[in-house]
């Protein structure tokens, strides 16, 4: 209820409300597409939405409505892994619901590609998306990077270890949230780079000292209030709560090459032939949308172009591990071995 009431603040702050998108004023660059050059939407469209972000895309959503009176868009809300079994399941049953699938994180996109659901996109849309997130079946819609939020009262940059690894055997009290969804996608990583007993035994290692949180906004509060030094969370937990107490104890770390600097996205999926699912997903990758998600979700943009939330480095100055993220679609082994040291 904390995290929604939190959000639900920054959303009345400087939400869409109930202007169209083409009344947004954001950055404004060649290197991407506004919506007052797209074709406008016609016709029945049904989206598979994975939950998230506290309304804000629901609110992007109106405003492509609002834009597009004649299209009818109709809106099945779930988790994101929740719905991508939803559409394995009816494409298994021979019964096709959805043309679009939006969903929070790369592992359900993952599920949904593996399936052979995905319809292939036009170069045209790919090549807007930054180097590195450019894919044929699928495209991201934001990023988000792992990062260790600490407080600056309780600890200095000298003291953080460039390997996320090595954080098991330190002496920092840290905070976790092993049940949120945004974690089991970071272990699942580690999993993948580092291999199964690595991972187990930091695991093992952080599970020892760590203080658990619901969530990942949880976490970062608990860190600027000095229950524990550092915590690992999502960059745009720690901007949110800037935005609201500028003076916060709590800055952010990166670690390199590895799991705890992943930069993960949303992510979203055609899933009917034709221009209008594919138009949509321009409106989604629009200069004013990505700029509204930057600025009011602090998410990070990933067309060319758009300017970035404040308080983060640019992509090109971290380190993140090379990763097809759709590789994270199986959480199954990660949920086992979670359970099997006693995590969950």
């Amino acid at each position: 209820m904390q995290r929604r009431t939190f959000l639900q603040g920054l959303a009345a702050a400087g939400a869409l409300g109930s202007l169209p998108v083409s009344s947004l004023s954001f950055a404004n660059t060649i290197a991407s597409v506004s919506v007052e050059s797209l074709p406008k939407l016609e016709g029945d469209l049904t989206l598979y939405l994975g939950r998230g972000e506290g309304g804000l895309y629901e609110n992007v959503l109106d405003a492509i409505k609002k834009r597009n009176p004649k299209l009818n868009l109709k809106i099945r809300r779930g988790a994101s892994a929740a719905l991508a079994n939803t559409l394995a399941a009816e494409a298994k049953a021979g019964v096709k619901r959805a043309d679009l699938f939006w969903a929070v994180d790369t592992g359900s996109i993952g599920m949904v590609t593996d399936s052979g659901l995905a319809k292939p996109l036009p170069t045209d849309l790919t090549t807007q998306l930054k180097d590195g997130f450019q894919y044929p079946s699928w495209t991201p819609v934001t990023g988000r990077i792992r990062t260790l939020p600490y407080n600056t009262e309780r600890v200095t940059p000298d003291q953080i270890p460039d390997s996320v690894m090595a954080l098991a055997d330190s002496d920092l009290a840290l905070g976790w949230a092993p049940a949120y969804a945004s974690f089991q996608s970071f272990v699942t990583a580690m999993r993948i780079l580092e291999g199964e007993k690595a991972t187990a035994d930091w695991l093992k290692g952080v599970n020892s000292k760590a203080k658990k949180y619901a969530g990942e906004l949880g976490v970062v509060m608990g860190v600027e209030r000095g229950e524990v030094d550092m915590g690992f969370a999502n960059h745009y937990y720690t901007l949110r709560l800037k935005a609201g107490k500028p003076n916060a104890n709590v800055a952010l770390a990166y670690t390199q090459n590895d799991a705890g600097c992943l930069v993960n996205a949303s992510g979203i999926v055609a899933l009917s032939e034709g221009d209008l699912p594919v138009n949509f997903i321009r409106y989604l990758l629009s200069r004013e949308v990505q700029g509204y998600l930057a600025s009011e979700a602090y998410e990070i943009p990933l067309v060319q172009g758009v300017t970035p939330p404040q308080g983060l480095p640019a992509l090109s100055e971290i380190s993140p591990p090379d990763m097809d993220l759709r590789k994270l679609a199986d959480l199954r082994p990660t949920l086992n071995l979670m359970r099997k040291v006693g995590v969950l």
